[in-house]
């Protein structure tokens, strides 16, 4: 079965033409920076390597027309025509309350999503124009869709109420949500694979620390918390965003210091995290290469204050499910960065957690086991895969 993932920004719309079966990815890219004067495109296969070509694409249906295109060109190519693409799988980023689970996109679930769109303004109507865009040039492909909400849908109500007044949630639905869904349930299934274990007697701590962060208890194959909340906002120190704040600062902010709101939005998600701690960046390979190479404290006091958080919610999550057997690292920031999982788990061995520090100093492909020989828990670096998740649920969804 030959599967299309893509997933769409707001100006963008990444892509991977995967067999589940196989899991082989056989072309991928991006169209950026669509709408403006100037966007981009990618194509890669096996024997292409397309660099970034500068042209028109005005809108998300010319992206994905551009994409097919490619796919069945005659010298590019990995497919003959469209008719051997068996369906598409969207990544989605959210529907409430309404989906636990992947789901084959109707009507139904555009408008769900068309209600959400308060909930996420700047990802639901890229993902709408997406399916749009797709019905209109393969309009006899089934599509599926993977919300990044979904997983987490079975947190207790005591994880996702906020202590606010309780008509807020009843009336309009603000609560934890959660997001990276899809990254956290594969890489705990991967984990539990490689560890030859039942994933629905385990108790899992996955860490997805990239750009944007978020570590998830998982208990018995299933989220029991997580740290992002209403917006991706909340939750771990990021590379631009704040994480946990008290919510005074912003009213504080508003009052007496004089800044809009938009203002104020604008440095807790863009101006804030690891590049606010720093005044360096938000990239932790310039942060890593300036304290390795150069000492520099700024970049210390930043890399600190975003292990620390890791630390706090591990043990957090710990006490929450009354232990743990397995903590997972991925993302490009888990998965490449072995001074941060140092900080984030050194000096915890009445916590059962002692790392393997020669292990986790290899830069290996795969699973890396980084369990030290006097640990309880199980300690893995598990590289994330939400393309190849997506196709295998859309799969599963078609063969149902």
């Amino acid at each position: 079965m030959n599967i299309l993932v893509i997933n769409c920004g707001s100006s963008s719309v990444k892509y991977q033409f995967i067999n589940p079966d196989t899991e082989v990815v056989k072309a991928q890219g991006i169209a950026e920076k669509i709408g403006e004067e100037t966007s981009l495109f990618t194509y890669k296969t096996d024997a292409i390597q397309m660099k970034k070509v500068e042209m028109d694409i005005p809108n998300h249906e010319t992206a994905i027309d551009l994409i097919i295109k490619h796919l069945t060109d005659d010298e590019k190519g990995v497919i003959k025509d469209v008719n051997e693409i068996d369906a598409v799988g969207h990544r989605l980023v959210h529907a409430g309350e309404h989906y636990s689970g992947a789901v084959k996109i109707n009507q139904n679930v555009v408008d769900v999503m068309k209600e959400c769109i308060s909930l996420a303004p700047l990802h639901n109507p890229a993902n709408i124009k997406g399916i749009e865009a797709m019905q209109n040039i393969l309009p006899n492909v089934p599509q599926c869709g993977l919300f990044d909400t979904a997983f987490h849908q079975t947190m207790p109500p005591k994880a996702y109420l906020y202590a606010i007044p309780y008509e807020l949630y009843r009336e309009n639905k603000i609560r934890r949500y959660g997001f990276h869904g899809t990254s956290h349930l594969y890489v705990a299934q991967q984990a539990a694979e490689y560890l030859k274990k039942d994933i629905n007697k385990l108790k899992m701590i996955t860490c997805h620390i990239g750009n944007g962060a978020s570590i998830t208890a998982i208990e018995n194959g299933k989220s029991v918390d997580t740290s992002m909340g209403f917006t991706p906002l909340e939750g771990l120190v990021m590379g631009t965003r704040c994480g946990d704040i008290d919510p005074a600062i912003p009213i504080h902010m508003i009052q007496q210091m004089g800044y809009s709101v938009q203002e104020v939005n604008t440095i807790l998600n863009k101006k804030s995290g690891i590049l606010g701690l720093s005044e360096i960046s938000n990239d932790m390979r310039t942060i890593e290469t300036e304290i390795i190479k150069n000492n520099n404290p700024a970049a210390l006091r930043g890399l600190e204050v975003y292990a620390y958080k890791i630390r706090k919610y591990v043990g957090a999550y710990m006490a929450a499910m009354n232990g743990v057997d397995v903590i997972i690292f991925t993302g490009g920031v888990g998965e490449n960065m072995p001074i941060l999982r140092k900080m984030v788990l050194e000096n915890m061995e009445n916590l059962g957690i002692v790392l393997n520090e020669k292990e986790n100093d290899q830069f290996k492909g795969g699973i890396l086991n980084l369990t030290g020989e006097k640990s309880n828990v199980m300690i893995l670096k598990v590289p994330t895969n939400e393309e190849l998740m997506i196709a295998k649920e859309t799969e599963k969804l078609l063969i149902s």
